[in-house]
């Protein structure tokens, strides 16, 4: 079996940064980060503070010439993904593989549309507590990657590669048989955690110990249910249960992405988790109060953040 050796990361935010530094420790690996402008000015000159150890990943630009990338690891937020997509046209060659850690339940079809479907895999990050301000990235739990072709009864030969790269690089992986159903498990938990902790302006700690802030959270994630089962998912009640058996090994301290993001006056994901549950909502004329509650309150916070 081929080796993936060749290694790009697209997003330079906390997973990225993460799964750069743990990409970098396995051998016969190289990896670099691919970004442009500002951005690229940042990251040549600062790098990364990973758990107190400096990192100064190559970085390349979108019109580098380098070889085409064996994989291309994609963690950037939503609001982001229209204007990077193309950044990688380069880096994409005949035997490269696309590999979103993306929220959300889109990014692979819009990876697909542009590079074909035959080089992208669907991929979720779960239980991962990384916090990053500025260059500076902490993270007490690295969680796994959830991985794969859509439907996994058998390993096709990347699936394979990818989980030998993994290995080698000390990434907890699964393969899921289904993993559409994974997808919209993840997405389920982002509406909930996500969208709940930035409202409540709360890390992990408040919804491992208040039922208050955990209804709060259920309820929107219920919503999320009663959509996937109307498009054909088999998401049930007890995958909303399983999210506390991960919620509980996160650092009380730890923070999502969501509330990073409205601490630092960023625009957040919303319109991806609420606001793709109401438009679903009424592709299936399903009520979604709790996610259109959210939705304006989160739209108002970030209009807030102009004034």
């Amino acid at each position: 079996m081929v080796h993936l050796k060749n290694i790009v990361i697209l997003g330079a935010g906390a997973l990225g940064g993460v799964y750069a530094s743990m990409l970098s420790e396995a051998r016969e690996t190289n990896v670099s980060m691919i970004a442009d402008g500002e951005r690229y000015e940042r990251l040549t000159r600062q790098g990364f503070i990973i758990n107190g150890r400096q990192y100064m990943f190559p970085v390349r630009t979108p019109e580098d010439e380098r070889p085409p990338a064996d994989l291309i690891l994609v963690a950037l937020k939503h609001q982001h993904l229209a204007g990077a997509v193309h950044d990688i046209k380069r880096c994409v060659g005949e035997r490269t593989s696309i590999l979103s850690v993306m929220n959300g339940l889109e990014s692979e079809e819009y990876f697909a549309s542009l590079y074909g479907k035959e080089k992208v895999l669907y991929g979720i990050s779960v239980g991962i507590d990384a916090v990053r301000e500025g260059n500076n990235i902490t993270f007490s739990h690295v969680g796994k990657i959830i991985f794969g072709e859509a439907e996994n009864s058998r390993l096709s030969e990347r699936v394979q590669q990818v989980q030998a790269l993994f290995d080698r690089a000390g990434i907890e992986h699964e393969t899921p048989q289904d993993m559409i159903r994974a997808l919209w498990w993840k997405f389920m938990v982002n509406v909930g955690i996500n969208q709940a902790s930035a409202i409540l302006r709360a890390s992990y700690d408040i919804f491992q110990q208040s039922k208050d802030a955990q209804a709060m959270m259920e309820s929107a994630m219920r919503e999320v249910i009663v959509i996937a089962r109307a498009a054909n998912v088999n998401l049930v009640e007890d995958d909303l249960r399983h999210w506390y058996t991960v919620l509980h090994t996160l650092s009380p301290q730890g923070k999502t992405s969501m509330l990073q993001d409205v601490e630092a006056h960023r625009k957040t994901e919303v319109e991806m988790f609420a606001g793709k549950v109401v438009e679903l909502g009424h592709i299936y004329h399903i009520d979604t109060p709790v996610n259109l509650t959210f939705l304006r309150m989160i739209k108002a916070m970030e209009a807030s953040f102009s004034l």
